[in-house]
């Protein structure tokens, strides 16, 4: 999900959740077509002993979507998630056409949130599909396409397991999301999975300072997760490595466009290619 920092430069995004494995708990909704779909939601972590477990409870699973609801409506405020301002859409569009593939594809947007890039993308003439586990996101991420008068299918799911059955793409997309799933390195997996022979996994990352302590519960216990913070370049392309013909990764610390600002974090792109 496009979780790029909130608030303030030191801030890292807040967590998103994903599955651990079997969760119960559905949300229905419909696709572009409006085909209804039913789509997992879940709770990473225990309220009692803050670690992993398998399965949630209602109530957990539904105060993960709404706490993401809540913040739609102003999560398209920060920079580098709105896309507003013209020089970091600009930023943003001209990595797209380079990590892109050069000829119009099928694009898998993990964690789209409100469907700034999928849209950049679409621009470009590829076909998009972006998943991500709050409602109210998808159903921004879709209104933004409809009013540029674009294509896009968006789901509402499980990022780390898109609801998608076998579908292949030629591209996968995740930007800053990794950092807060249970499981990264099986994402990885999963992702790297879904790609056509020759394809292309793009990981927008970063290892972000700490901030104060979050006074959201759920916020809080994202300190369990394996890569809380961020993840380092090196630790990335070492698990990346094994899944993948080739990788290089890309500095965007510097280029303050991308970002509404000067950051002094590390944020890099991780691209790879089966």
């Amino acid at each position: 999900m496009q979780c790029g920092g909130w608030g303030s430069p030191a801030a890292p995004p807040p967590a998103r959740p994903c599955a651990l494995a079997t969760a119960e708990v559905r949300l229905a909704t419909s696709d572009a077509e409006g085909i209804v779909r039913q789509a997992p939601v879940w709770c990473a972590f225990s309220t009692v002993t803050g670690g992993p477990r398998q399965a949630p409870t209602v109530k957990e699973a539904m105060y993960i979507a709404d706490y993401w609801d809540r913040a739609a409506p102003l999560f398209d405020e920060e920079p580098d998630h709105g896309l507003t301002a013209e020089p970091t859409r600009r930023a943003w569009a001209d990595l797209m056409d380079r990590w892109a593939p050069a000829e119009p594809s099928a694009v898998l947007d993990v964690g789209c949130g409100t469907g700034s890039l999928s849209l950049l993308l679409a621009a470009a003439g590829h076909r998009v599909t972006g998943v991500d586990l709050s409602p109210e996101m998808i159903r921004r991420a879709r209104a933004k396409l409809t009013a540029a008068g674009l294509p896009g299918t968006f789901l509402v799911g499980d990022a780390a397991s898109p609801p998608l059955q076998d579908e292949k793409f030629d591209m996968v997309l995740a930007r800053h999301l990794l950092w807060t799933l249970p499981d990264p390195e099986a994402a990885l997996r999963e992702w790297v999975a879904r790609l056509r022979p020759g394809g292309t996994l793009l990981l927008v990352e970063g290892r972000w300072r700490q901030s104060g302590e979050s006074a959201d519960p759920y916020e809080e216990q994202a300190e369990y997760l394996p890569w809380n913070g961020g993840v380092l370049p090196d630790d990335l392309a070492a698990a990346v490595e094994p899944l993948v013909a080739g990788l290089r990764v890309e500095s965007l610390s510097g280029n303050p466009d991308l970002w509404g600002r000067p950051v002094d974090d590390i944020r890099y792109a991780l691209i790879a290619r089966l």
